[in-house]
């Protein structure tokens, strides 16, 4: 199978990109697969694919960039110069840009498969109807609001058209077939990314504990609250304690970490540290030692909390949507807080980083959570899914070459 990804890709910012870079690494190693063509957005950097020593061939297709109008057009183009045996789009609603008609232009693609007739899975990481406007950064005006709810629906009504719309929680497949009536809703759970054959260690580098986030910042995922918890922690504990705020703004907030460190520039042990390069990560979660979401809102599944799972680590999560229902659903385990409450924050970090055993021991069960999908069991998923596919098209074409009988 030659298979195209409609992605950005690292070392891309634009959303997602992360998650396309391990989707492809597992990919990579499925006998199935003969090519993996990446049609994705325009870097100045190259592209690393060449990450692991075996599997099958990675080509880069450069085709399209953030807010631009184009991308309809130069996707299109790109994926009718490939000619693939099946198209994987890893999408979410602001992948294509911020700007409401690029970004709108960009998710028609899976109906151009449609009709075209090519194998294709949409994997869509939130869902409109899921989507707190306000706080994911698209307006607080209720009219507008009502305006963008119906473009969402118009827009979700084009995306169910691809053959398979995948999402990583079950209740958005409740939510897409009782709404829309269509029976293309797949679950396929967001997996996670690296898992290590070694269980955690969960010993912490001499210093102060760190007490790390990692994200896009500025919208919902806000860090002011966890820099005042922390202080209040380091007042009632006597511990020492470092802040790291690991990541960017979000697209949608220039500016705004900026803002925070100089709002907090009296504070010494609070640490920026910009984008994080992938081979990065695994030493900022290991040398956390509790991970946290200083979230108001969800906007779906969440890869930083996989993440945090397969490094073993403790976290602390805001009791709210779809983070509360991903912990129970998939069997990670927290200490949870009052969204916009400092001192609930305050009270779920003491009661992890004050307490070994009670960290280490949801350090455990959150690694045995993070192992039961990892990418490999996911990327088989997508293929046992394109596959089907495939078949019932042939069924098709078949049945429609055969003679009617009158």
């Amino acid at each position: 199978m030659k298979l195209a990804i409609v992605t950005a890709y690292p070392p891309s910012k634009v959303t997602l990109n992360e998650y396309a870079f391990h989707l492809v690494k597992h990919f990579r190693q499925k006998e199935a697969i003969t090519e993996i063509v990446l049609l994705t957005d325009r870097t100045e950097e190259k592209k690393p694919v060449s990450f692991i020593e075996y599997g099958c061939k990675v080509t880069v297709k450069e085709c399209w960039s953030f807010n631009s109008y184009r991308t309809l057009f130069s996707v299109s183009n790109a994926i009718k110069d490939v000619q693939p045996d099946a198209v994987l789009f890893n999408l979410q609603f602001m992948k294509f840009g911020d700007k409401k008609v690029a970004a709108t232009l960009g998710l028609l693609l899976p109906l151009v498969c449609k009709l075209k007739k090519i194998p294709n899975i949409v994997l869509l990481h939130n869902i409109m109807e899921e989507v707190d406007l306000a706080s994911a950064g698209f307006t607080s005006n209720k009219m507008l609001q009502k305006a963008y709810g119906f473009i969402g629906s118009m827009i979700t009504r084009l995306i169910l058209q691809a053959d398979v719309v995948a999402v990583t929680m079950q209740k958005y497949v409740g939510i897409l077939e009782k709404k829309y009536k269509v029976s293309n809703v797949q679950l396929i759970p967001h997996g996670t990314f690296e898992v290590s054959h070694q269980k955690p260690d969960h010993i912490l580098p001499e210093g102060p504990l760190q007490i790390m986030t990692f994200g896009k910042f500025g919208t919902y995922k806000k860090v002011e609250s966890l820099i005042e918890a922390v202080e209040v922690v380091k007042k009632s504990s006597g511990l020492d304690l470092e802040v790291v705020i690991a990541g960017t703004d979000n697209p949608n907030v220039p500016g705004y970490l900026a803002s925070v460190q100089n709002k907090y520039k009296h504070l010494s042990q609070v640490r920026f540290t910009g984008y994080v390069e992938e081979h990065e990560v695994p030493t900022l979660f290991k040398n956390s030692a509790v991970v946290v979401f200083p979230y108001t809102a969800t906007t779906g599944s969440s890869g930083v909390l996989h993440q945090a799972g397969s490094y073993g680590k403790a976290v602390v999560l805001p009791d709210l949507g779809d983070l509360a229902l991903l912990v129970k659903d998939e069997g990670y385990r927290g200490e949870f807080f009052a969204p916009e409450s400092v001192q609930s924050l305050a009270k779920a970090i003491e009661t992890i980083i004050t307490n070994d055993v009670y960290r280490i021991e949801l350090g455990e069960l959150n690694y045995k959570a993070s192992i039961a999908f990892p990418m490999e069991r996911i990327t088989d998923m997508y293929l046992d899914t394109f596959h089907k596919i495939i078949e019932a098209k042939k069924h098709h074409t078949v049945t429609q070459k055969q003679p009617s009988i009158i």
